[in-house]
């Protein structure tokens, strides 16, 4: 047993002493190993009496969890001085300022639709909103256009698959369909703006197969054309933010208006620059009427009762003109060099009192 109790008291020592995880690891292995000093002496079991080995075994058993306990109690705190000393070399300052990071921007067609919305928002108008896939009723018909009418061809349309009835649908050539559902929908007065994206077989600087229209209705019992013309140009004034823009209407005709104009501002080309409210040339850039009796009765309004005016504009074609962004097909080429040059800050909503653009 002094054998036992001298090699108890050295291993312990050592285990105690070992100032680093390696050399504990080189302790326990010297202690426990399988040519360890106590793996050793259990060897000598073998050749005692069952009463001395039960009696030294117990022993050597003691010993042995004594050893193993204290070496992992000293291994535990070699983890925790290590993780310390990480934590405290691998400390982030806080106090350096962040990464910078690219803020988005809004689209010119999210903002110009945001602009005219509170425009016309201000004048009493509230949003309609309706399918891009319609029935060729919604679409021509109720519009004026009658079958083989030569008016349709004025419009390149996108068919859909012929149906088990022998009819078509189709993508919408202008939002106007949304007119005929407002119609239908409510009784008079109507007062809405129609913003939308709109479908047509043509691509050029200035025709995308998909782009946007906004269109207006109002529907009284004494509209006239002094109110159209006024509507339009305040809707003008305020949507280049000037003060006064010459607006004129030069005859023209759409299937369902009558009388039509097409609306013309005041602008200078000078020098090769266009400039919106001065000068004495000329720049079309919407179209309008009284609504035609026709499309009131197919929405079952009496034109003898009620009468309106409805215009229509492209958003692309304003923005354009707008914030002088030259190619209509830029608009959809997913360019972020070009949205970072004519995008706008997301969080500024264009108001009239506080301001269109920033």
């Amino acid at each position: 047993m002094d054998t036992l109790d001298t090699l108890r008291n050295e291993l312990l020592e050592a285990v105690q002493s070992a100032p680093d995880a390696d050399t504990l690891e080189a302790v326990r292995v010297t202690a426990l190993g399988k040519k360890g000093r106590i793996t050793d002496l259990m060897k000598t079991l073998g050749h005692m009496t069952p009463e001395e080995r039960r009696s030294f075994g117990q022993a050597i058993n003691a010993v042995k969890d004594e050893v193993a306990a204290l070496l992992e109690s000293r291994k535990a705190a070699f983890a925790e001085a290590a993780l310390e000393a990480r934590l405290t070399s691998e400390q982030v300052d806080i106090t350096l300022p962040v990464r910078p990071e690219t803020s988005g921007t809004l689209h010119p067609i999210s903002q110009t639709w945001d602009e005219v919305v509170a425009i016309f928002g201000q004048m009493g108008f509230s949003v309609a909103e309706g399918p891009d896939i319609e029935d060729d009723f919604h679409n021509f018909t109720a519009l004026n256009f009658p079958p083989g009418h030569p008016a349709r061809e004025m419009h390149d349309t996108f068919f859909l698959s012929e149906q088990e009835d022998g009819t078509r649908n189709l993508l919408r050539t202008h939002t106007s369909p949304v007119q005929i559902r407002t119609m239908l929908a409510q009784k008079p007065p109507i007062r809405v703006i129609i913003p939308g994206r709109t479908y047509r077989c043509d691509s050029d600087m200035t025709h995308t197969p998909m782009f946007h229209q906004i269109e207006g209705l109002v529907i009284d019992k004494a509209v006239h054309m002094g109110h159209l013309k006024g509507c339009l140009k305040e809707f003008v004034e305020a949507y280049f933010e000037l003060p006064d823009v010459p607006v004129r209407f030069r005859p023209s005709f759409f299937p369902f208006t009558e009388p039509s104009a097409e609306v013309d501002i005041g602008c200078s080309r000078k020098g090769g620059e266009l400039k919106i409210g001065e000068g004495n040339d000329w720049l079309e850039i919407l179209g309008c009427g009284m609504v035609h009796p026709n499309v009131l009765k197919a929405c079952g309004l009496d034109p003898e009762e009620y009468q309106g005016f409805a215009f229509g504009m492209g958003l692309e074609r304003i923005a354009m003109l707008k914030y002088g962004i030259p190619d209509l097909r830029t608009f959809f080429e997913s360019d972020a060099r070009w949205l970072k040059h004519y995008g706008f800050a997301p969080h500024d909503v264009p108001s009239l009192t506080g301001g269109l653009t920033r």
